[in-house]
């Protein structure tokens, strides 16, 4: 069973909703490495040293400190940390309400999402917020503590249930202007934006997340069982690099002819009118010759005896 990270309550005005907050997501275990000693292949520890006692220490020695002046620290304990006055150390403070569609622009940069599961006595409370929240499409902006600090967070409603999804402060987002771009929007032909609108059509259509994996992960793990078995470990075809886009209406027109082959060999091919009423008719002589099977399995039975009164 999924364990709780965070125990606390949602607050809006008067109202306080207890719940319970899950990680949403996991990162599957990926092909993890160990740092070994190229000499000996042994595996190398890491140790925290205190270069003052110059020796190993162990972790439960170790305190957290905030250095205010160079090579000066003040220590903080979890007393501290417990100490503050925030309300949003143990409640989801929701600050305001938004139209869900402007608040995507400003929400896009999540750092966690976690499921919330209301305590029982929330029940009818937690469901009455989120179904106002879907019915007006708005989206609740909050704050939280979690993990020793402060977050900016979005409520929203999902299925049944709802997500918080932690976000960057502003001040943490990284502006564009950090990057080269043009100034002016590129001048494109109308035949070319009517080739890459048939590209994108080509290749639209629902997103089935099962139809993906995860290749790097599974070649990784065939060089290791490769290197395991002893045997050579197998070259992959050099990538061609791809070439300056000199004419971008013939790199269209050859990625749209390759989306509709794709496509193709993807979908099988349509039941002509002749095969649909074979099918049909083959149907309905198996029904029939059910029925007629039944019938004469009734009628070889004998006939039973009523009783006497």
């Amino acid at each position: 069973m999924a364990r709780a990270m965070w125990k606390g309550a949602i607050q809006f005005g008067l109202v306080t909703i207890p719940i319970k907050l899950y990680v949403a997501t996991e990162s599957r275990a990926g092909v993890s490495f160990n740092m070994l000693h190229e000499a000996d292949l042994s595996r190398i520890q890491m140790k925290i040293f205190c270069p003052v006692e110059e020796e190993v220490i162990s972790r439960s020695d170790t305190v957290k400190g905030f250095e205010y002046a160079p090579g000066q620290y003040v220590v903080i304990t979890d007393e501290d940390l417990e100490s503050l006055p925030l309300k949003t150390i143990r409640s989801i403070e929701i600050e305001q309400f938004v139209e869900s569609s402007d608040a995507a622009s400003n929400t896009r940069f999540v750092k966690q999402a976690y499921y919330i599961e209301p305590d029982k006595i929330g029940r009818k409370a937690f469901g009455l917020l989120k179904s106002v929240l879907r019915d007006k499409g708005l989206t609740a902006i909050c704050k939280v503590v979690i993990k020793d600090r402060e977050a900016l967070a979005a409520l929203d409603p999902f299925e049944n249930t709802m997500i918080l999804s932690t976000l960057y402060w502003p001040d943490e987002i990284r502006a564009l202007a950090d990057l080269d771009l043009a100034d002016d929007e590129p001048q494109i032909k109308p035949a070319e934006k009517a080739m890459a609108e048939q590209l994108i059509g080509a290749m639209t259509g629902a997103f089935d997340p099962r139809q993906y994996r995860d290749e790097y992960r599974t070649a990784l793990m065939e060089i290791i069982e490769s290197k395991i078995e002893g045997r050579a470990v197998v070259a992959a075809a050099p990538v061609e690099e791809s070439s300056n886009l000199i004419d971008l209406m013939a790199a269209l027109e050859a990625s749209v002819r390759n989306a509709k082959a794709a496509r193709e060999a993807a979908t099988p091919p349509p039941t002509s009118v002749a095969d649909a009423k074979a099918r049909k008719a083959a149907h309905a002589d198996d029904g029939v010759a059910a029925g007629t099977a039944a019938t004469e399995a009734d009628e070889s039975k004998p006939a039973r005896r009523r009783k006497s009164a």
